[in-house]
């Protein structure tokens, strides 16, 4: 995680990356005024992101590594992927099947999972990957390409996810990137914020005076968004006060019944920077969880580097486990990525490292993906499972399931 910057120390965009945003920008303006002149803050983010040839996960961007915009923990170092093959290892064993990744990055992950797996002799019957962005689908297939093709010839990539599914689903870093309503507490109930132009825009002239630029909007909240947040209200241990602004992830549900849909039996694993409800909705959390990533800078204003800049807030966990008790599955772990880690043998593969060189460099990863300042304390690990009967060695060491 990275510390929110004010906007005056971001890099500027490059002249390609400045034409790209004011591409999508008028796209996105365009949108806006055929609905009327308001835009809810999911639709918008949803065009940022996922606009076909515009938004920053379908265009071209470079967005992970030391040339893109944030780092994952399997960017971190392999020793993240092997911890999750041995779960997986646990997993397949007792079910069989198949991995299937959600949004696979550079595919990194991939790569180490199956060599891990290969090495354990527990390779699933297939690796599979559904990604929503053609430029890492390319990453993904030029990174993988180049394993053994014993390893290579199992994975295979998705346009939708299947109707039947047994193994393992993993899911890192995604629940993140799923378009959420923002809302603000007034008095009255709550107000819904959304997007309107920035009137310097709405008064302009022509296309070619200024730039679009967008700003917050009010409106009421629709019944939805209203009953969301009753829901959600109900469960804290105080009210929200009058200026309170958060996010709703209405589409959280909906994703997790799905993929609970095609799985048969086996695994979904999660794992996300987020927090269960009563500690995402603290009274000091009063602005929310809203952070945008460009150049490995994060900050709050996602109306800036539009195409060309990640828009995610903290994943509401109690959400998720509701949304899998819902959808027939069990919640059979909730910890801190340290935690799993640990209880999947990270200090173990350190030690097993060749040389002092290698076992002082994984050890410098280690601290990274563990310690509380660092990736430790922050992303946590959700296990939601169907018909699993072994048991979820990274869930050995914490159980934080009491919090949800």
């Amino acid at each position: 995680m990275t510390a929110s910057a004010p906007r005056s120390i971001l890099p500027p965009l490059s002249a390609d990356e400045q034409a790209h945003s004011e591409r999508l920008a008028a796209f996105v303006a365009a949108q806006l005024l055929a609905a009327g002149g308001w835009l809810s803050f999911e639709r918008f983010m949803e065009l940022a992101l996922y606009a076909p040839g515009l938004g920053y996960y379908s265009a071209g961007s470079a967005k992970l590594g030391p040339d893109g915009d944030f780092v994952t923990a399997p960017e971190v170092s392999d020793l993240f992927s092997r911890c999750i093959a041995r779960q997986c290892a646990a997993v397949l064993g007792d079910v069989g099947g198949e991995i299937l990744e959600i949004g696979a990055g550079s595919g990194r992950m991939a790569a180490a999972v199956v060599t891990e797996l290969a090495a354990r002799d527990a390779l699933p019957e297939r690796y599979a990957i559904l990604e929503v962005s053609a430029e890492l689908i390319e990453r993904q297939r030029e990174r993988l390409g180049r394993l053994p093709r014993a390893l290579s010839e199992r994975i295979v990539w998705l346009e939708r996810l299947p109707q039947e599914l047994r193994g393992v689903v993993l899911a890192n870093e995604v629940c993140d990137a799923l378009p959420f309503r923002r809302f603000r507490c007034t008095e009255q109930g709550i107000r819904e914020l959304g997007v309107v132009l920035d009137p310097r825009s709405a008064a302009r002239a022509s296309p070619a005076e200024r730039p679009v630029g967008f700003t917050d909007g009010e409106a009421p909240a629709d019944d939805t968004l209203a009953a969301a947040y009753e829901e959600t209200r109900a469960s804290l241990a105080e009210p929200l006060s009058a200026g309170y602004t958060s996010e709703l992830c209405l589409r959280a549900a909906p994703w997790i019944a799905a993929l609970a849909a095609c799985l048969d039996r086996g695994l979904l694993l999660l794992c996300d920077y987020g927090l269960p409800r009563r500690h995402y909705y603290h009274r000091e959390r009063y602005t929310g969880t809203l952070r945008c990533h460009y150049k490995h800078r994060a900050h709050e204003d996602p109306y800036i580097n539009l195409g060309v800049q990640d828009i995610t807030a903290w994943v509401d966990f109690t959400r998720i486990a509701d949304a899998g008790l819902a959808a027939g599955l069990a919640v059979s772990g909730f910890a801190t990525q340290a935690a799993f880690l640990l209880g999947c043998g990270i200090e173990e593969l350190v030690q097993e490292a060749s040389g002092d060189a290698a076992r002082a460099r994984l050890a410098g990863e280690a601290r990274r993906l563990i310690m509380p300042e660092e990736m430790g304390e922050a992303f946590k690990m959700m296990a939601l499972t169907r018909n699993v009967t072994v048991p979820l060695a990274g869930f050995a060491l914490q159980d934080l399931r009491h919090l949800l």
